[in-house]
């Protein structure tokens, strides 16, 4: 399996929008941004455990997307078999 944080981005790439406004605040500035979880706290005043809480949840909710969906896995396997560039890339735009 890829790195965690490369497969979490992954994951958010293709089911970030299922999540609400907040969860995506929380994910992109621990994520994206490298905020600390104190830092994410401060920022949104809410507690160091509420975003850690809010994370672990968002983190099992991208992968049971995943599992349910495997939209990425998908991708992967298509990737894997398409070998000219041009036709993989009118597929992904269609996907």
């Amino acid at each position: 399996m890829m790195d965690q944080t490369l497969y979490l981005n992954t994951l958010y790439d293709c089911y970030g929008e299922l999540l609400t406004d907040k969860q995506r605040r929380f994910f992109e500035a621990y994520y994206f941004d490298n905020l600390t979880l104190q830092e994410i706290a401060d920022n949104l005043n809410v507690s160091k455990n509420a975003v850690h809480k809010s994370l672990m949840g968002i983190e099992k909710k991208l992968v049971y997307y995943e599992k349910k969906l495997g939209f990425v896995d998908k991708v992967k396997k298509i990737k894997e078999i398409v070998k000219d560039k041009e036709v993989l890339d009118e597929i992904l735009d269609i996907l």
